[in-house]
């Protein structure tokens, strides 16, 4: 942690320095400033990321957990990763079971999400599909699914993805700006709902992420709800 903390810090104290020394060149210190803007930009995903994963760690449960729509969780999700999906022509699909609804933190479940959906645009080649869907499980389960058609994972590092701080290459997680920590984020918000998360892939075939949790009662429409309890 204290490395990577130290990183974007001093790559900021360094490059201030230099846009002091370059004062009289406007098309260095414009250079510059740009590069401050990413390094803060990374810092500030850093800092965000660390608040949210000392939240779901503990042992302590989560207060306030109430109905969540699930459709609701994987529209948002999507929605925060449109901007970066559309820079690469990486279509964001969204399909499967509607109306499933889980007991939880609207919030963190958006955040596990996203993070999955951003790995996917991340370590996907240009032109290419990712695909959030729903299902419901017979044993009153629910499961969200992320499918993308990228680089996929050794089969040797998937055990460790789910670790803090850890990734497969490394050079690669500081071009594309990952933290290290989404995927551990994902893993602790799971369990913080009673669920699991699980991880299929292949090398140069893609990966599916699954996030599996209980199913709360299906939503039923009031018009349904009000025939039911007229019906002798």
């Amino acid at each position: 942690m204290s490395h990577e903390l130290k990183t974007p810090v001093g790559a900021l104290s360094l490059l201030a320095e230099t846009v002091e020394g370059a004062a009289d060149d406007p098309d260095a210190v414009r250079r510059f400033a740009g590069r401050m803007q990413i390094e803060s930009v990374r810092l500030n995903h850093l800092v965000q990321d660390l608040m949210t994963l000392s939240r779901v760690q503990g042992d302590e449960p989560l207060p306030d957990l109430g109905p969540v729509p699930l459709d609701d969780v994987t529209a948002e999700a999507v929605d925060r990763c449109q901007i970066k999906a559309s820079s690469k022509d990486i279509e964001l699909a969204i399909g499967g079971t509607e109306g499933l609804r889980v007991r939880g933190d609207t919030e963190l479940l958006i955040t596990a999400l996203r993070n999955l959906v951003d790995n996917a645009v991340a370590y996907s080649p240009e032109h290419t599909r990712v695909v959030v869907s729903t299902r419901r499980c017979e044993d009153r389960f629910v499961e969200l699914n992320v499918t993308d058609q990228g680089i996929g994972i050794p089969e040797a590092e998937v055990e460790r993805i789910f670790e803090r701080f850890y990734r497969v290459d490394p050079a690669r997680s500081r071009q594309t700006g990952g933290t290290g920590l989404g995927l551990a984020i994902v893993k602790h918000v799971t369990s913080k709902h009673g669920g699991e998360v699980t991880v299929w892939s292949k090398e140069g075939s893609g990966s599916t992420f699954t996030i599996r949790l209980p199913l709360l009662d299906p939503f039923v429409p009031a018009a349904l709800k009000t025939a039911r309890e007229a019906t002798p």
